[in-house]
């Protein structure tokens, strides 16, 4: 029996986590690295397994930093099953393909620069294809209810629990005959949010695979950081400028149509507010989420029960053509903007960052996480001039930053998470920074601490 990390480990994406246990093998996530060069590098290295040699994937949910090189571990030989709840499975389906498509795209754009450049005729390859991705749909077997034990083989029996982080996330609860219970937290989110229930723990592990993204700062409440996404949306009308809200398409995107609906309804923002939500993706999650009313809470399920839709809005306009896109970027003053990615990495954000962020009217509001090596985490760090497309282009906007809204639960909800499983002999941290998987595991007491580093691995 033996426990090995393989991705977010002292490092925040590419979540990926495998145990061995009489001659099976049992991988959970296998997440893409998100950030600068060397990351997408690290993306095209060997796993530090056999793909061929896994026989069940546990997803927790559909982030690209925890599905998004499942299509490469089916390129390289995966044939096992894939285990996940129903609404992960729909959503990962369209974030693996978004990815894919992603990848086609910038290999392309990448070999068009080499050939202009620097006279190379051969081919930049993307880590995986569409093809590629549509073979490791073929994978999903079993879908996964909360709280429901599955047996997978004999000796090995998991239980999905909800984790409250984006719809149909989980943690894992994995028990082995003869051996210990193993509990992978998965990204966490915390009590008290619109849409979704609380995370539910088990009572006891004995072996807990930890996240750690906001492991060393707990997050203000989310009241006064509603309140500071309608005044930073009611000052950019003022200035006669655009808001731009890079976002990721899924949770995050519904949560901010969820309050700005609030804030229309409530009168703090105006009526005539134009919204548009400007993801393929982000509009395929939210008809995901109108399907999975399972994962709700109560507020949530009652305003369907009314037939009032909680992420729609009078001023709303979904855009799913690339000319829909590039129209918003004749819109001067006014508008709402939400688009991906969240971390600025891809997707059709950088566009509106190219025509807005120079224009002191306008303003960029962040509300998610933004990993090192991110064009996210360099604007919110202060960067003077930053590059899109190929361009310099000086940041003049009013660049705010909104913890609230995090879908990750910030120290405090993680520790209270961690109490309520009684006291595990040992505990791995994965998913953070080094400094703030430190300062939390200062806070456990009693519980053998472990942060292990890529590739390593430990008997069980």
């Amino acid at each position: 029996m033996e426990i090995s990390f393989h991705g977010a480990a002292r490092g925040v994406t590419g979540s990926c986590h495998l145990v061995e246990y009489r001659g099976r093998r049992v991988l959970v996530d296998c997440g893409l690295y998100q950030g600068g060069r060397e990351l997408d590098e690290e993306n095209a290295r060997p796993f530090g397994f056999d793909p061929e040699s896994i026989d069940y994937l546990l997803l927790t949910h559909a982030h690209l930093d925890h599905c998004g090189r499942i299509p490469l571990l089916a390129r390289r030989g995966f044939h096992g099953e894939i285990v996940t709840t129903s609404a992960s499975r729909e959503l990962a389906r369209i974030v693996m393909l978004d990815a894919a498509g992603l990848e086609e795209e910038e290999a392309a754009r990448a070999t068009r620069r080499a050939r202009r450049h620097r006279g190379r005729t051969e081919e930049v390859t993307p880590l995986y294809t569409t093809l590629d991705a549509l073979n490791a749909l073929d994978f999903f077997g079993r879908t996964a209810s909360y709280g429901e034990p599955l047996q997978l083989c004999k000796g090995i029996r998991v239980t999905f629990r909800d984790a409250g982080h984006i719809l149909g996330s989980a943690s894992i609860l994995l028990e082995l005959e003869g051996g210990p219970r193993l509990l992978f937290s998965g990204d966490l989110g915390y009590s008290g949010r619109v849409i979704l229930r609380d995370p539910n723990p088990p009572e006891e592990a004995d072996v807990v695979v930890m996240e750690t993204t906001y492991g060393d700062r707990s997050h203000k409440s989310l009241q006064p950081s509603v309140e500071e996404l309608y005044g930073a949306i009611s000052d950019t009308m003022r200035r006669g400028g655009n808001v731009v809200i890079p976002s990721f398409a899924l949770e995050r995107a519904q949560e901010i149509l969820y309050y700005l609906r609030e804030g229309v309804e409530s009168g703090q923002l105006p009526a005539s507010l134009q919204v548009f939500l400007d993801s393929p993706m982000a509009i395929k999650a939210t008809e995901i989420f109108r399907r999975h009313p399972e994962c709700f809470d109560g507020d949530a399920l009652e305003l369907f029960r009314n037939a009032n839709d909680p992420f729609d809005l009078p001023g709303l306009s979904l855009t799913r053509e690339t000319a829909e896109s590039i129209a918003i970027n004749r819109i001067k003053g006014g508008a709402v903007i939400i688009a991906g990615s969240g971390m600025c990495t891809g997707g059709r954000v950088r566009h509106h960052l190219k025509h807005n962020l120079w224009r002191r009217d306008s303003s960029v509001i962040f509300v998610g996480y933004a990993a090192r090596g991110t064009l996210a985490r360099r604007i919110v760090d202060g960067a003077r001039r930053v590059r899109v497309f190929g361009d310099e282009i000086p940041v003049k906007a009013r660049i705010y930053t909104i913890g609230g809204f995090s879908a990750h639960a910030g120290q405090d909800e993680l520790l209270s998470w961690y109490r309520r499983i009684g006291l595990p002999d040992t505990t791995y941290l994965v998913h953070g920074e080094p400094e703030a998987m430190s300062s939390f595991a200062a806070h456990l007491k009693g519980s053998r601490v472990v942060m292990p580093e890529l590739h390593q691995g430990y008997p069980l």
